[in-house]
């Protein structure tokens, strides 16, 4: 699977789909007539970070561009939606093996092993209700699944609102990039990054600032609330098994690893962010606020991509020879 193509995010050149320009006597590019998805295809669709199985259900041209209406297999009709054909894959067998190292990332799919398996089919819409349930498992300890009151079940949406948090193309296809450098090429981050964690939220905290005209204290509490969840979570679930030895001797006395590393692993926190979230006690407004701020935060690392993340990563000498 390469780099130039994997469309970690959905990313793929869409040339066929340009408009002209305005209407008029001008000459404008000829629109396809077909787009690339028909009615009634079974596809792989981008929601938030993971893959899902969708049904494209109809089809139609909106302000010179195809845009498809989707039902996500095993998911509630209130999740169909128009998306356009960035957000989808072909059913194929290497976009599959694609949605599996997405859900793996997510912890979606918490019956996968280690490496590629050796049948490559994505999921069927059974297991799509499968992953919909574990969503729902994760709600805050000591809820009852049956009886529900009516709060609680505004809770468990919210939670699976959060866990569609949704990532932009590019961001995607830098988890991609940064799975493939790490797994696959044997190329580690070189430590210690620049801008690190720390630099980044900072950066953010300015930019907030001046955009807002003041200091909010909400924004600032996230960050720090970010910030703890990352050096927290980073030798526990955000690195690949080739990194460890570089965590142990970069991370050491005191040091934070907010301090170390950088938006590579930053960004990966935002894949388990809903998982960890799942298990904290929120009002469903709160919830919904905080959905927006990290949002909020997510297109900061998509504007300044450049500027935070590496283009490419440096080979390592000392590495676990196990693959994640």
């Amino acid at each position: 699977m390469g780099s130039s193509n994997t469309a970690g995010g959905g990313v793929r050149e869409e040339s066929a789909m340009e408009d002209g320009g305005a209407d008029g006597g001008a000459y404008q590019p000829e629109m396809p007539a077909f787009g690339a998805f028909s009615e009634g295809e079974k596809v792989l669709a981008y929601h938030g970070p993971c893959l899902y199985e969708a049904k494209v259900q109809k089809t139609e041209i909106r302000k010179d561009e195809w845009k498809y209406f989707v039902h996500y297999l095993g998911w509630s009709k209130s999740w169909d939606e128009w998306v356009v054909a960035d957000r989808l894959l072909k059913f194929t067998e290497e976009n599959g093996s694609k949605q599996k190292f997405l859900a793996k990332n997510q912890n979606v799919d918490k019956s996968s092993k280690s490496g590629r398996s050796t049948q490559s089919k994505p999921r069927s819409s059974n297991d799509a209700k499968v992953d919909k349930e574990d969503i729902r498992n994760q709600a805050p300890r000591g809820k009852k699944r049956k009886g529900q009151t009516g709060t609680e079940e505004k809770s468990m949406r919210s939670v699976e609102k959060l866990a569609m948090l949704q990532f932009p193309p590019t961001l995607k296809k830098q988890l991609v990039d940064d799975w493939e450098f790490v797994t696959q090429l044997g190329k580690l981050v070189k430590l210690p990054r620049s801008p690190n964690v720390d630099d980044i939220l900072k950066k953010y905290l300015e930019y907030r600032t001046k955009k807002d005209g003041m200091i909010v204290e909400s924004v600032a509490e996230i960050l720090k609330g970010i910030r703890c969840y990352f050096d927290k979570a980073l030798p526990l679930m955000l690195l690949y098994k080739k990194e460890r030895q570089q965590y142990q001797e970069a991370v050491h006395d005191n040091i934070s690893p907010s301090s170390i590393y950088g938006a590579e692993h930053l960004l990966r926190l935002f894949v388990k962010l809903p998982e960890l979230l799942s298990y904290v006690n929120m009002e469903e407004d709160a919830l919904g606020k905080l959905q927006q701020k990290l949002l909020d935060l997510l297109k900061f690392l998509q504007k300044n991509q450049n500027l935070f993340f590496l283009s490419t990563y440096n080979g390592s000498k000392n590495m676990d020879k196990s693959d994640d």
